[in-house]
C-alpha cells in the first residue's frame, strides 16, 4: 500500500444519460391523484410531480390537440400508464397481471383500444400537414427535459401491496394483560439516617415561560417578472405577420388554418419554456382564443382563405373584353361581376372570381355559352338551374347554353368562396 493519495471518480449522476433517465422517469412516474383531478388526473398528476401548474399542463394539452390532434392520445396514454395515488401499479400492467390499480380489466381494454384509435387518426387525418409527430416530438421533449431538471423532486413513494405477514410456524401465544397490583411494602433504610437531615436539592421553581414575541410583518417577496411570455408574445406576432405576408405573396400553404397552428405552436413552446422558467402564465389568455379560433376553422371549413382584395363591398361592370380581368378577387364583403354589359359576338374571355368572406355574384348574358366551377365553403352555391347548400359541398360544374342553345359567346367561369352565397345567373 503506498503512501500516495489516490483520487477516484465522483460518481456519476442517476440522470447522466439517455436510457437513465427514461429509465427514472418509468420507475418515479407521475401518479394521478385523487384531489385535483378534471377528468383522470393526468395533468394534475404532471404537474404535481414537477412542480408546474396543473392548468399549464391542460393549456398545453390543448394546444397539442388544436395543433397537431396528439393531445387526446397523450392522455388517453397517462390514463393507461400512469397509476393511481394508492394503485401499486398502472391500469394496463394489472391488465396483464402485475398488480392491483383502481382501473378494472375491462375500462382498461377500453382505454387501449381508444388510445390506439386515436393514435393512428391522429397521425392519419390531421388538419395540420405533419402536426400531430411534431405535437408528440414536442410533448415527448418536454417531459424529457422536466424529468432531467426536476426528476429527483417530489418523488411519489412506492405503494406497499396488500400482503399478511406471518411470523413462525404459525402457531400463536397467548398472554395473561391482567396483573394483579403489587403490594407496596414499607421500605427500608440500611443507614437509619433520619429523611429530614438529607441535604436535597431544591426543586425546580414551576414559572410558566415567557410568552412568545408576537410576529414581525415582512413584506412578501416581490415575484421576478419572467421574459418568456414577452418574447413568446412578439414571437407570435412575428409568425402571424410573417404567414399573412406569405400568403400575400401567393403562398398557398399558409391559410389561416395553417396560420393560426404555427401560432399556437409558437404558444405551446412558450408555455413549456415558461414551465421550466417558473414564468410565461400570461400567455394562457392568448393560448385560450387562438384554440377556440382553430377548433372552428377545423370544424368550419375556411378553404383557402385569400387575404387579398381588400375589404369591401365590390361591383365589376366591364364593357369590352379587354376590361375583363382575369381573376377578381376580394378578401372580405360582398364581389359583384356584372359581364351583361360586353358587347355581342365578343372573343372567348376565361375569368377567375375568388372571395374570401361574403357573398359572390356573377352575372352573363342571356345567350351567351358558359362552362362554369362554383364551389363554397360553407353556404349556398346557385349556378343556373343546379344549387347546394351546406358545408364542404361538392363543387358545381357543367356548361350552360341558354334558352337559345349553343352558338353564343364563350364564357368560362370559376366562382369560388370560402364563406358566403355564390350565385351566377344570367340578366
Amino acid at each position: 500500500m503506498s503512501g500516495a493519495s489516490e483520487t477516484r471518480a465522483p460518481k456519476p449522476s442517476p440522470l447522466n444519460g439517455f436510457e437513465e433517465t427514461v429509465k427514472d422517469f418509468w420507475v418515479s412516474r407521475p401518479r394521478r391523484p385523487h384531489a385535483g383531478r378534471k377528468v383522470a388526473g393526468v395533468a394534475a398528476a404532471i404537474g404535481y410531480r414537477y412542480g408546474i401548474d396543473p392548468v399549464v399542463v391542460r393549456i398545453a394539452l390543448v394546444v397539442a390537440t388544436i395543433f397537431g390532434g396528439f393531445g387526446v392520445p397523450f392522455y388517453l396514454l397517462g390514463w393507461l400508464f400512469l397509476p393511481g395515488e394508492s394503485d401499486e401499479v398502472s391500469g394496463f400492467e394489472s391488465l396483464i397481471g402485475r398488480g392491483r390499480s383502481s382501473v378494472s380489466p375491462a375500462f382498461a381494454v377500453v382505454l387501449s383500444v381508444l388510445t390506439v384509435v386515436s393514435v393512428g387518426g391522429s397521425f392519419s387525418g390531421s388538419w395540420f400537414d405533419g402536426g400531430a409527430l411534431i405535437s408528440f416530438a414536442l410533448i415527448a421533449i418536454a417531459l424529457y427535459l422536466l424529468h432531467r431538471s426536476r426528476g429527483q423532486e417530489n418523488r411519489p413513494a412506492p405503494v406497499v401491496s396488500r400482503t399478511q405477514a406471518f411470523t413462525g410456524n404459525g402457531a400463536f401465544t397467548m398472554t395473561d394483560t391482567a396483573t394483579a397490583a403489587a403490594e407496596t411494602k414499607p421500605g427500608w433504610d440500611p443507614l437509619a439516617a433520619d429523611p429530614a437531615g438529607w441535604d436535597l436539592p431544591d426543586p425546580p421553581s414551576s414559572q410558566p415561560p415567557p410568552p412568545p414575541a408576537p410576529p414581525t410583518y415582512q413584506r412578501p417577496e416581490r415575484r421576478r417578472n419572467s421574459k418568456v411570455g414577452s418574447v413568446t408574445f412578439a414571437l407570435a406576432v412575428l409568425t402571424a405577420g410573417g404567414g399573412v405576408l406569405a400568403n400575400l405573396n401567393g403562398a398557398g400553404w399558409f391559410s389561416a388554418q395553417h396560420i393560426i397552428g404555427l401560432v399556437l405552436g409558437v404558444v405551446g413552446i412558450g408555455l413549456v419554456t415558461g414551465a421550466f422558467a417558473r414564468g410565461g402564465r400570461g400567455l394562457i389568455g392568448l393560448a385560450v382564443p387562438l384554440a377556440i379560433a382553430g377548433m372552428v376553422l377545423t370544424t368550419v371549413p375556411f378553404e383557402n382563405f385569400d387575404f387579398r382584395g381588400g375589404v369591401d363591398d365590390i361591383q365589376e361592370t366591364p364593357h369590352s373584353v379587354t376590361d375583363v380581368r382575369p381573376l377578381y378577387q376580394h378578401a372580405a364583403g360582398n364581389l359583384d361581376v356584372d359581364l351583361t354589359e360586353l358587347p355581342a359576338g365578343s372573343s372567348p374571355i376565361t375569368t377567375n372570381v375568388v372571395n374570401g368572406a361574403g357573398d359572390t355574384t356573377v352575372i352573363v348574358p342571356d345567350t351567351a355559352d358558359v362552362t362554369y366551377d362554383c364551389h363554397t365553403g360553407a353556404g349556398s352555391t346557385e349556378c343556373f338551374d343546379r344549387s347546394t347548400d351546406g358545408i364542404s359541398q361538392d363543387a358545381l360544374t357543367g356548361t350552360d347554353y341558354g334558352k337559345d342553345g349553343p352558338g353564343g359567346q364563350k364564357i368560362t367561369l370559376h366562382v369560388k368562396n370560402s364563406v358566403g352565397n355564390v350565385e351566377v345567373r344570367r340578366g
